[in-house]
């Protein structure tokens, strides 16, 4: 069974990790690091960015996945610095939290858990193509089962349910993880979910995922909720075990993917549909203006 420690050295690959300063982001970002990655510590927290990565010995980036514009700026930046980027991992994200909008107009999660991670791919894109061995993780969650692409309302316009639209973020994080594959089968692209872990993206839930989740009551819990750093194993995993191929799920073992050890898992028969990918990334370019290089000789609308 995988573990922590069968990640291979990382020495020379330049990784970026969005949300890297708290939870599994940090837990994974502190991982790459001491395997030798130069590890970008990507978020919207300034100061927290930096501290982290001062920490681990990486880099801070300013990016805000809520404001294109920001999302512009960082992919310049990290173009300017690095040059390349071998391992992206699409980690930030909110969860429930009450209505709201992103500065672009769009749906806060399906705008920031999405939209703004498609964007900086894009955006980076022709640096991860110049690696040799370029891998892209989008994190997904347990949460995209039941989840619907309510493309006549995307930015829930008609009534605002919390979890409706965090499902439907987290099953288009799964559904452009697999599209991008089919895209550009010369990297890897794959998802990952790190079941039910005590972060702070708790901080919406109701009362009684809180309760769950609380430090006085973790010893009750245990078998439903796992530490961050088994959390983010999976991604782990997902990011770094050379036999992992393109278009895998990666999560926890354990009952209900809740927790355990990573492995593969099997997402929801309607995160594989081709048609409802292809639709997703054509609407995304055109409701985030970002259009991803085109290689080459490389068909983009086949099968």
């Amino acid at each position: 069974m995988w573990s922590s420690s069968d990640i291979p050295d990382q020495a020379g690959r330049i990784t970026l990790v969005t949300g890297g300063y708290s939870g599994v982001g940090l837990e994974t970002a502190r991982e790459l690091a001491e395997r030798g990655a130069t590890v970008i510590i990507a978020g919207r927290d300034r100061e927290r960015a930096a501290a982290t990565a001062e920490r681990l010995g990486g880099r801070p980036l300013h990016v805000d996945l809520g404001d294109l514009g920001s999302v512009r700026h960082a992919a310049g930046e990290v173009k300017e610095r690095w040059g390349r980027v071998d391992l992206l991992v699409n980690n930030a994200g909110v969860m429930i939290p009450p209505f709201g909008r992103t500065r672009d107009g769009f749906e806060l999660q399906f705008g920031i858990n999405h939209l703004g991670h498609f964007a900086l791919t894009g955006m980076l894109m022709d640096l991860l193509l110049r690696s040799s061995a370029a891998r892209v993780v989008t994190v997904s969650s347990n949460g995209h089962r039941g989840g619907v692409i309510a493309f006549e309302d995307l930015q829930s316009e008609r009534g605002y349910d919390a979890m409706r639209a965090y499902r439907q973020s987290k099953l288009a994080n799964l559904l452009f993880a697999h599209e991008l594959q089919r895209r550009y089968p010369q990297l890897v692209s794959v998802a990952a979910h790190p079941g039910a872990a005590r972060t702070a993206l708790m901080r919406h839930s109701p009362w009684h995922f809180r309760f769950v989740v609380a430090r006085r009551t973790r010893w009750a819990f245990s078998w439903l909720i796992q530490s961050e750093r088994d959390g983010a194993a999976p991604i782990l995993r997902a990011a770094t075990d050379p036999a992992v191929c393109g278009g895998e799920y990666f999560g926890p073992d354990g009952w209900g993917e809740f927790t355990g050890r990573a492995t593969r898992v099997t997402a929801e028969e309607n995160a594989h549909d081709p048609e409802v990918q292809r639709r997703l990334w054509a609407e995304s370019e055109r409701l985030t203006g970002v259009s991803f290089p085109v290689p080459a000789g490389m068909l983009t609308d086949g099968p």
